[in-house]
């Protein structure tokens, strides 16, 4: 039981869970007080122990059956309503052995032999089957249908129909009487719905393990976040989002000591000297100059093909930080603006950048940055004054159109700075249609974020020195 569990719990980080050691160390601990097990009790204390947030519960509630809903189907047996006599019962099992053994393939013949009997696959017998098959391409829980109905077929499963009828042709020339070959029909197509079930779920629970094995080989987290942002497979990509919230929690901290500590101000000598000289200059009173810190940021985000993966960490991670920034205002852009700062005010970052990028599609549009631009200065630029700090993320390639330079100095003009984030080696700043060159002498900063290390130090170094 222990080891499933564990399996199990591999399989919840796998599907992208946070599950710490000691969590694991308390689900066993709890199921030791636990007497006796049943499926209920072990649902609802593995839940407790191991789910943290409501959005979780759905994968939990999926994965548990595979691991936990008992492999060996519940089998209807053909006389279970004695409609098969002693002889008869006899009779339909050496008919099953002969059809199963003449059956095309063994793994074909104990599919049918089980289905006919009643007798359930035991778990090791159904490794074994789907030993044969196949192993799974994919391990993402939308292609687990698609995955068992392929297993299905290599086992050629369809033609156990063909195999039950020639079953009931011969017991009907052996003198089986109606009943009796209806009740054998009957369970038989029965155990072959839930067969077909069982397949089912040893097939979704291949592709768990499957999944749990590839994050365990993932590359090690310092490798990963070093790990440039196009060359990033599924598997690390869902890697990666978990350590933005390690890292933003990290920034969190940092930022926040920073404004404890300038709560206290800078040391105000000239205040000091005149408060002393109701002392005649001595004892002196320390006096400070205290700052208000009320930074506001300005998001312009490019959404195009070459920029959405970078994309959806950065707006991950900068909103994570909201509570450290007065106000954030998004948008994203690819031909034209949109205005995305009602998702984040309305979900949570993960959750808010799924949602943006499955609505901005970009499979047949160019990057235009001048346009956005313009639309940026036509209809928001009263969201940027002297306290804020403007924030580009793009490639600056704007398909050789207009990039929009007076567009982009009358918005710095505004701004109390202006910060560029690209994914673009420097090497290739000017080069083919980009105008990185031409934005560069607006801007206060640029930082290339070609992967998830470089992208957080950007983003420290912003949110730190923010006003």
């Amino acid at each position: 039981m222990d080891e499933r569990i564990l399996e199990f719990i591999a399989a919840l980080r796998a599907a992208g869970l946070r599950v710490s050691v000691a969590e694991s160390i308390d689900a066993l601990r709890a199921l030791e007080h636990v007497e006796p097990v049943t499926p209920g009790l072990l649902r609802a204390t593995l839940r407790a122990t191991l789910v943290k947030e409501h959005a979780d519960l759905p994968i939990f509630e999926r994965l548990f059956p595979l691991y936990f809903g008992g492999n060996g189907a519940s089998l209807a047996a053909p006389d279970d309503d004695g409609a098969l006599s002693a002889e008869e019962r006899e009779r339909l099992r050496c008919a099953v052995e002969a059809i199963a053994a003449a059956a095309p393939t063994p793994a074909l013949g104990q599919l049918f032999s089980a289905i006919v009997t009643g007798e359930p696959l035991r778990e090791a017998q159904l490794a074994a089957l789907l030993a044969q098959v196949a192993p799974p391409e994919v391990s993402a829980p939308i292609f687990e249908p698609w995955m068992a109905r392929r297993a299905l077929h290599e086992l050629q499963f369809a033609r156990l129909e063909a195999l039950l009828h020639d079953l009931l042709e011969h017991l009907r020339a052996a003198g089986f009487s109606a009943a009796a070959l209806a009740a054998i029909a009957r369970a038989a197509r029965l155990n072959q719905e839930l067969q077909a079930a069982q397949i089912g779920r040893a097939v979704a629970l291949g592709m768990q393990r499957q999944a749990a094995t590839r994050r365990a080989t993932t590359l090690p987290r310092e490798d990963l976040l070093d790990r440039p942002f196009h060359l990033l497979d599924s598997e690390e990509r869902a890697a990666l989002r978990g350590e933005v919230a390690r890292l933003a929690a990290r920034l969190r901290t940092r930022a926040a000591l920073r404004r404890r500590r300038a709560r206290s101000g800078a040391l105000d000598p000239r205040g000091m000297l005149r408060a002393s000289l109701r002392y005649a200059g001595v004892p002196v009173d320390l006096r400070f100059r205290r700052r208000r810190l009320t930074p506001r940021l300005v998001i312009l985000c490019d959404l195009s093909n070459s920029m959405r993966e970078v994309a959806g960490f950065m707006l991950h991670l900068v909103h994570a930080l909201h509570d450290q920034v007065r106000r954030t205002r998004t948008f994203a852009y690819i031909a034209e603006l949109y205005d995305i700062s009602a998702d984040f005010n309305a979900a949570r970052p993960a959750e808010a950048v799924s949602a943006v990028l499955r609505r901005i599609d970009a499979a047949y549009t160019c990057t235009d940055l001048g346009a956005a631009l313009q639309q940026f200065t036509r209809d928001h630029l009263h969201a940027v004054d002297r306290r804020t700090t403007i924030l580009i993320l793009g490639d600056g390639r704007n398909n050789r159109s207009d990039p929009g330079l007076p567009l982009l100095r009358q918005i710095k003009a505004r701004s109390r700075q202006l910060i560029w984030f690209t994914p673009e080696s420097p090497r290739d700043w000017g080069t083919g249609d980009s105008d990185l060159l031409a934005y560069l002498p607006l801007c206060d900063s640029v930082h290339v974020v070609r992967n998830l290390r470089q992208l957080a130090d950007a983003i420290e170094r912003l949110v730190l020195r923010l006003p």
